[in-house]
């Protein structure tokens, strides 16, 4: 029986986004609706959006191998990959297992997670307790969406918030006192109609009528997941802290879900974290659901906006209604 508890925590990173811009005067042409409003109640000016023959796989792919090679290994060395993503090329195969065949990932298990935007988190607390207990040394986590496969151009009311983009990274053995040290997940499936995708299932089989419904997008209650994302955002980080045994003064950075830049404002505001703390995409890519979290991480790598040691916490809510955080002392060095 195996044992250990290994200390584990990301050993590289990576995302790509599409290079298509739709702008929120792009979108003035579409529906009714205007840059002052979107920027205001969302903070989004602009996101990027997929061809129409290009799949969640082929953003997955590019992702996942900038984090192999940011992590400086070999995909035959991961031994677990993990997709979070609610836009699946098919309901079956799993996009992991297209992911797997299509980076050379010969020695590893493959599956989907379905936890809406919160999908990453998710994905990073199952692929965490494989390497800490020991079963698997090299787990890659992707999260990945084209949302915009699934919205209605004509409804102003969502066609204004979401984006394509793909955010991965490479979880492994870290230095004893570094890597993740505490995980917060939820979820309150009364809310479930808040935020779904109503003829995405067996529930409803797709039909003329389905189509004719516009049953097959996003449909949302917007005031209501509002409301409960300023509810989760602050008090998951919270109990992710008090896990770590750290208290909310100790946090370097904060990423959060990219949904909505109020709802961001108001989870610093909560921790008594200033904005120059929190990393902030929103603008520039909208709302991609799973990958907004990676994606800014990704990015704030890039940047080098922090260093070996430092106190990072990343949360999110999503459909479900789910939520999720993680603190982790970063560990890698760059």
């Amino acid at each position: 029986m195996i044992v250990t508890e290994n200390s584990v925590g990301i050993i590289g990173v990576g995302y790509y986004v599409p290079e298509k811009i739709l702008t929120n005067f792009d979108l003035e042409k579409m529906v009714d609706t205007n840059d002052e409003w979107i920027v205001d109640r969302t903070g989004i000016r602009e996101r990027r959006i997929a061809e129409d023959d290009v799949p969640t796989s082929q953003l997955a792919i590019k992702a996942a191998q900038n984090a192999i090679d940011n992590a400086g290994i070999k995909a035959e060395e991961l031994d677990l990959i993990i997709v979070a993503t609610l836009t699946s090329d098919r309901t079956i195969p799993s996009t992991a297992c297209i992911l797997q065949d299509k980076l050379g990932a010969t020695h590893a298990a493959a599956f989907d997670l379905s936890a809406a935007c919160s999908g990453f988190v998710y994905a990073m607390s199952v692929g965490t307790q494989f390497i800490k207990t020991g079963v698997y040394k090299k787990v890659l986590v992707v999260a990945a969406e084209t949302l915009s496969k699934y919205i209605n151009w004509k409804d102003r009311n969502t066609c204004v918030l979401f984006g394509d983009g793909a955010g991965a990274a490479v979880l492994g053995q870290v230095d004893d006192g570094y890597g993740i040290l505490g995980i917060d997940l939820g979820s309150d499936g009364a809310g479930a109609e808040c935020l779904d995708i109503p003829a995405s299932g067996s529930l409803h089989p797709a039909s003329l009528e389905t189509i004719a419904s516009n049953m097959h997008y996003i449909h949302m209650n917007g005031s209501e997941v509002f409301k409960f994302a300023i509810k989760v955002m602050g008090s998951t980080v919270l109990k992710s802290l008090e896990r770590s045994g750290l208290t909310k003064d100790q946090i370097d950075c904060l990423i959060p879900h990219q949904a909505n830049i109020r709802i961001i404002q108001s989870a610093a505001k909560r921790l008594h974290l200033p904005m120059e703390k929190v990393v902030v995409n929103v603008a520039q890519y909208g709302n991609t659901s799973a990958a907004s979290i990676p994606i800014a991480l990704a990015e704030a790598v890039q940047a080098k906006r922090f260093k070996k040691g430092d106190v990072i916490a990343i949360a999110g809510f999503g459909a479900g209604l789910t939520w999720a955080s993680c603190i982790m002392k970063w560990a890698k060095e760059d």
